[in-house]
């Protein structure tokens, strides 16, 4: 199994993923870096057994787009969606627990586009209701002559808009965003038929600037637009003011997962 990455600040997440299976995947890559333009970072996941089939291959692949497209997390390059094929049980069971290993090991290495949102709100609520850990950071993004207010929470790292959060009904100017907010009113993410526009769901972004330029329907800088509920700091000076220990870690360009 293997997944290919590349950064689309249009996107979804901010991210395109191709998911494939193979029996030589080095030929694969070959192939696909003739073909597939748009990737950066592959991500190769093996079993340490080497006892994986092409059955199970192909259940994995099913699966784990199925679970891409269920986190909303990133933009799927694959053209086709291949269905679940039917397994013995203890295999179905083995390819499972394969699975819940992959979803543990892959944010290690800064791969969260098979992670569902751990932020519950299954229902639309007014985003001072939306339900997040009590420990997560709270945001608001106001703006008043828009009548426009807007709940967020970052949690590992990861800025999310909050079901019910409030956003301007129709784009007022241009921007790299604007695919971004197009695709996501088509999806049903964004209601457009009130005014405001509201968020149904939650919603994960790339960048709190992304998240801030679908709210406004224009560009806007989200380290000064969203403010941090308990110390009335805005993004940037609250995300500074631990920069002394924060350390960024460098990106690993291709990295092979046994499991």
């Amino acid at each position: 199994m293997y997944l290919l990455l590349g950064d689309a600040p249009d996107s979804v997440g901010g991210i395109q993923v191709y998911v494939g299976e193979g029996d030589d995947i080095s030929a694969r890559l070959t192939s696909h870096a003739r073909e597939k333009d748009f990737w950066e970072r592959a991500v190769l996941l093996t079993s340490k057994d080497a006892n994986l089939t092409k059955a199970h291959a192909r259940y994995l692949e099913s699966r784990f787009l199925q679970i891409a497209r269920d986190a909303q997390r990133s933009e799927l390059v694959n053209g086709t969606a291949p269905p679940l094929i039917a397994l013995p049980e203890a295999d179905v069971s083995d390819m499972e627990y394969f699975i819940a290993q992959a979803l543990i090991a892959l944010p290690v290495l800064g791969v969260n586009v098979l992670r569902v949102t751990t932020i519950a709100a299954s229902n639309v609520v007014p985003a001072s209701q939306a339900r997040v850990a009590v420990s997560a950071p709270r945001f608001t993004m106001e703006q008043p002559r828009e009548g426009l207010t807007a709940s967020a929470t970052e949690v590992d790292g990861e800025f999310t808009i909050l079901s019910g959060s409030h956003a301007r009904r129709t784009q007022v100017g241009g921007g790299s965003y604007v695919a971004l907010r197009e695709r996501l009113e088509k999806d049903g993410t964004i209601d457009t038929t009130t005014d405001p526009a509201l968020f149904t769901k939650n919603q994960v972004f790339a960048s709190p600037s992304a998240a801030a330029a679908v709210v406004a329907g224009r560009s806007a800088n989200g380290r000064t637009s969203w403010v941090e509920d308990s110390t009335g700091l805005t993004y940037g000076a609250w995300q500074n003011r631990d920069l002394d220990d924060t350390t960024v870690g460098a990106q690993i360009p291709t990295a092979v997962l046994t499991l």
